[in-house]
């Protein structure tokens, strides 16, 4: 599986399984929580404050790779391996905190905030992996434009990211049933495998 296609998984996963098991929590998606803020002002909920904070959790994770990833550029090292290390282990702590959804929710949009920085830094030829609205309307332009016979050579890459974030979904929604603890350990099981298989910051998996 191609990594991009793989990141798709990813996002859709862990944003899912937070969104059940976290009380309407975006861990990936910073839209959406916002749109969610803006429903507290009319209809008022016990955890808003989970959301307001998901922010700057969110941008601390991004804050964290981007210095991992400078730091290891300026050494010529392979960045992207300890990135996916940085995101595995946030979402190891954040399993381990799962009996306090606050400390959970955060912690999982920290990582996902790495996953996004490190998509920015590191792939950015590939399709974004946890917001599908850019994605779907690329493909929906490159499918039209291929029908009147445009060459479209990432079409089968935006298709294949927009399949597996939609797998993820549904998969992260089955393993809400087993609760933030067990549900995260594939998503961290994922994250090392493509660590240990990461040769250079264009790898694939």
């Amino acid at each position: 599986m191609a990594r991009g296609t793989t990141l798709s998984f990813l996002g859709g996963y862990v944003d899912t399984l937070g969104f059940v098991a976290l009380h309407g929590l975006f861990t990936a998606h910073v839209t959406g929580n916002f749109v969610l803020l803006g429903k507290e002002l009319v209809a008022p909920g016990n955890d808003v404050l989970l959301k307001l904070l998901a922010f700057p959790a969110f941008v601390a994770g991004i804050v964290a790779v981007r210095a991992l990833v400078r730091r290891r550029q300026r050494g010529g090292a392979n960045a992207l391996r300890p990135a996916h290390v940085l995101q595995a282990a946030l979402l190891l702590a954040a399993a381990a905190a799962a009996r306090w959804d606050m400390a959970a929710g955060l912690l999982c949009a920290a990582a996902m905030g790495a996953q996004n920085g490190y998509g920015k830094l590191l792939l950015a030829k590939l399709p974004a992996s946890t917001v599908m609205t850019g994605n779907v309307t690329q493909l929906v332009i490159d499918c039209l434009d291929r029908a009147g016979g445009e060459q479209r050579p990432a079409l089968a890459a935006l298709g294949g990211g927009v399949l597996a974030f939609a797998a993820g979904c549904v998969t992260g929604a089955l393993a809400s049933r087993w609760g933030m603890g067990v549900g995260l350990l594939p998503a961290i099981a994922l994250l090392l495998a493509m660590a240990l298989l990461s040769k250079s910051d264009n790898a694939a998996l």
